[in-house]
């Protein structure tokens, strides 16, 4: 019998359409789910190719894998991941592989990778991003763990992951322990940014120009043709003329308006916090779906707090066009947050991020693939020192010539009364980052005043610190300086 060259476990959506994927680029592979009916269900339906060895039990898949054995895993996040981890141990060999294949914690990541090691086992924690089609077509792949691994899993996951316009895979190595799922968390991060100013684009062209959903549709394909080409922006044409069979009417207008999360964006921001990265507009979107949640207080809300009631009376075709650049704006402030996030937590963890190849990375496969990306690449690739987006020449420039619709469309929905809290934050961040003086002495200065934290001066060298006796009564002692 032939040894299969890669383990899958857990054959949900993701699994399924990976292992799918891996047979169908040359790869024999084994296929195991705890639920045992289901490989027999799979063997006798999409995966009867002689390339996929359905097992029936943990001991027949690990015997079915050629050295050194390459387990990955696709199961829930958290404690499964754990217990997997668990039942496989007495199985394998040193040398042996597990991957994680989930969107786990890199917390979790970094903790796993020492265990196993420390067993003499070899762990990878990998992002997979692109949902049911980008698993089974070409996902995009950020693998990070036990560096002696890769060459060993590399010619897999290259072969299986999509590939940008030259040819090149949308997958390498991004570095040691949690780095792997670190960088696909903050893609998720990202990810949640891109959609909620999607949806606040939308809920200005049509509050306030009063476009319908299909001539929303029919804007947004035509954006997908410029400088906003991106996956979510083509999808999300698609979604608003998709009929409803049952009633016949607009589907997008008969869901119900509350967003689910699974995680990855809270992990993201509170990751942000910690390290003291200013990622507000990711954060703003994870609250959003918060806000969102809270349906029935809103409905209520909605028959007491009236918001204006004016009518659009300027020039629509304008206005679209003034969306349009708020909403790139936006995207690249989002962006900015993301990769300056990953900087941060890169130098605070020792790790050597390539930022111009996780860009190409997320290129093609995931969810947040948009042509933009090409230029974050030059950006990076050029200097790869390069502190935010918002000051390379391009992108500065960029900036600098949608500004001014910018402002004016966030000014038109806050006359209008139209919730874009994404688009706000991108602006407040972008006001906030160009801004050489701001006015945080002043909450300096309170903190002085009750709680003598002290305060740098501007006529003194950085690191010297000072506190005044405010008010006359105060002693002369001050409270330690730090940064939490």
């Amino acid at each position: 019998m032939n040894k299969a060259d890669i383990g899958v476990i857990g054959l949900a959506v993701m699994g399924e359409n990976l292992v799918l994927n891996m047979a169908s680029k040359g790869f024999t592979v084994a296929a195991f789910n705890r639920t045992v009916q289901k490989v027999t269900d799979f063997k006798n339906s999409r995966g009867s190719s002689d390339a996929i060895l359905g097992a029936h039990t943990l001991e027949e898949f690990v015997n079915s894998l050629a050295s050194p054995r390459k387990v990955m895993l696709m199961v829930k996040a958290g404690k499964p991941v754990d217990d997997s981890i668990a039942q496989l141990e007495p199985l394998l060999a040193p040398g042996d592989i597990i991957i994680d294949g989930g969107n786990s914690y890199f917390e979790d990541t970094i903790r796993r990778t020492k265990e196993l090691e420390a067993k003499g086992f070899l762990f990878i924690g990998t992002g997979v991003s692109g949902g049911e089609e980008g698993a089974l077509l070409g996902p995009s792949i950020m693998p990070g763990g036990s560096s002696k691994a890769w060459e060993f899993v590399k010619p897999i996951f290259q072969g299986i992951a999509a590939k940008v316009s030259d040819g090149s895979p949308c997958c390498d190595w991004v570095g040691s322990d949690g780095a792997g799922h670190f960088v696909k968390m903050v893609h998720n991060g990202i990810e949640y940014g891109d959609m909620q100013m999607i949806a606040e684009a939308y809920s200005l062209l049509r509050e306030i120009a009063g476009l319908s959903n299909l001539e929303i549709a029919n804007t947004f394909s035509e954006w997908n043709k410029g400088e906003l080409d991106s996956y979510l922006i083509e999808i999300t044409a698609e979604i608003l003329t998709k009929k409803d069979d049952e009633t016949g009417q607009d589907l997008v207008d008969i869901i119900l308006d509350t967003a689910g999360q699974k995680g990855t964006g809270k992990w993201t921001s509170t990751t942000a916090l910690e390290v003291g990265s200013p990622s507000s507009t990711i954060a703003e979107a994870v609250f959003a779906r918060c806000l969102s949640a809270l349906k029935e207080e809103r409905v209520a809300a909605s028959s007491l707090i009236a918001g204006p009631k004016l009518e659009f009376t300027g020039d629509k075709t304008e206005f679209i066009e003034q969306v349009r650049q708020a909403l790139f704006a936006s995207k690249i402030c989002s962006y900015a947050q993301g990769y300056q996030l990953m900087r941060m937590v890169a130098l605070e963890r020792g790790w050597k991020l390539d930022f111009g190849s996780i860009a190409l990375m997320w290129r093609g496969g995931c969810i947040i693939r948009a042509a933009f990306l090409e230029n974050i690449k030059t950006a990076y690739d050029s200097q790869p020192e390069l502190l935010n987006l918002l000051v390379d020449a391009h992108f500065a420039q960029l900036m600098q010539s949608h500004q001014q619709s910018w402002r004016k469309v966030i000014a038109a929905a806050i006359e209008h009364g139209v919730w874009i809290p994404a688009f706000s934050s991108a602006i407040s961040y972008f006001d906030g980052y160009r801004t050489g003086r701001l006015s945080t002495n002043i909450i300096q200065a309170q903190r002085d005043y009750f709680g003598a934290h002290t305060y740098e001066r501007l006529d003194k060298p950085r690191g010297e610190f000072f506190h005044t006796n405010w008010t006359g009564r105060g002693g002369t002692t001050s409270s330690s300086s730090y940064t939490v």
